[in-house]
């Protein structure tokens, strides 16, 4: 079969070869799926990088997430079954740029009907991270101001959705003019430009000076900096990342005479270790995804043999929606 591997770790265009290699055999508690579909994530250009929080060993097999037909069960699995279609996380170091995987079973789930195989491929890992981000971690209630950064990105553009969906009003953030339409075909009631107005002064001015309740970032740097200049009393700013490559050093005099609060957020963490709060939080979506809801916007659907490219436009910002590779497409 074809796969992608790292044997060195840089750039993504740089260090991934396309090989052949033979096919997955699965292990205990394992499945092995023929993948229908992968979603191109920042955390993969991360591991060509050598910079994610997970580093596989040399060499490796990237592409986190993944949509795919079950055709092998290893022992101790009892709730899959070989030509079920399900999404999920591939167990790395074999991970989903390849025509075959593995995936470790409690990390894997029906996939939504309603979604095809791209859009189901992409939907697991953001869609999960803004369920519990918004709902668990920031406790958004109806009514209230989300400024969610990233906004026509993969993991902003679910927290649009899922705001609004939660009776939020949306502020988007994007970096151009061309993704500001796309933050609004998401749902985002108002989309800020930040290469042309200060998000500061659209939120206070769309807030009446009161400012976002909830802060959704999962870019860091100057995105984080500017939003404590307008979180409103008792709002709670989501830290999920920091794609800008800055880790930001959080003044913590300032949010004690603000009255704000600052809110982690690893989904890697619940998946290992309340499975039962994933797998809830996986039909709630499921439902959000059948009512027409919780729909990605897949930019791009590429065949495999155009991975790295695809992965390197990410990398340097040249992607609008989500990214998704097949093999079926080459």
């Amino acid at each position: 079969m074809r796969a992608w591997q790292v044997r060195e770790t840089g750039e993504p265009n740089r260090v991934l070869q396309l090989i052949d290699t033979p096919e997955p055999e699965p292990t205990w508690g394992t499945v092995v799926v023929r993948v229908r579909a992968a979603a191109v994530n920042f955390a993969d250009v991360l591991l060509c990088q050598g910079r994610y929080q997970v580093r596989p060993p040399l060499p490796f097999t990237p592409g986190v997430e993944l949509c795919g037909d079950v055709v092998a069960v290893g022992e101790g699995v009892t709730d899959r079954r070989v030509g079920e279609r399900v999404i999920g996380l591939a167990a790395l170091p074999r991970g989903g740029f390849a025509e075959h995987t593995v995936m470790e079973a409690p990390m894997v789930f029906p996939a939504p009907d309603s979604l095809d195989d791209e859009e189901a491929a992409v939907f697991c890992i953001g869609y999960q991270t803004g369920w519990f981000g918004l709902h668990h971690r920031a406790r958004i209630q109806p009514g209230e101001v989300l400024l969610v950064h990233a906004a026509a990105g993969g993991v902003g553009s679910a927290a649009v959705q899922l705001g609004r969906a939660a009776g939020a009003t949306v502020i988007g953030v994007v970096g151009n003019e061309r993704k500001v339409e796309v933050a609004r075909a998401m749902g985002a009631h108002v989309v800020v430009n930040r290469a042309r107005e200060d998000l500061v002064d659209v939120v206070k001015d769309v807030t009446g000076g009161r400012g976002a309740d909830v802060v959704y970032d999962p870019v860091g740097g100057d995105s984080y900096q500017r939003s404590t200049k307008c979180v409103a009393f008792e709002g709670r700013i989501v830290v999920l990342g920091f794609a800008s490559g800055t880790i930001p050093q959080p003044a913590l005099n300032h949010a004690l005479l603000k009255n704000y609060s600052i809110v982690g957020l690893h989904w890697g963490l619940y998946a290992r270790r309340d499975r039962d709060a994933v797998t809830q939080a996986h039909a709630q979506l499921t439902r959000l995804a059948d009512e027409g809801v919780a729909r990605p916007r897949v930019g791009e659907r590429l065949p495999l043999s155009e991975t790295a490219a695809g992965l390197q436009r990410l990398a340097e910002g040249h992607t609008v929606g989500r990214l998704a590779v097949s093999p079926r497409l080459d």
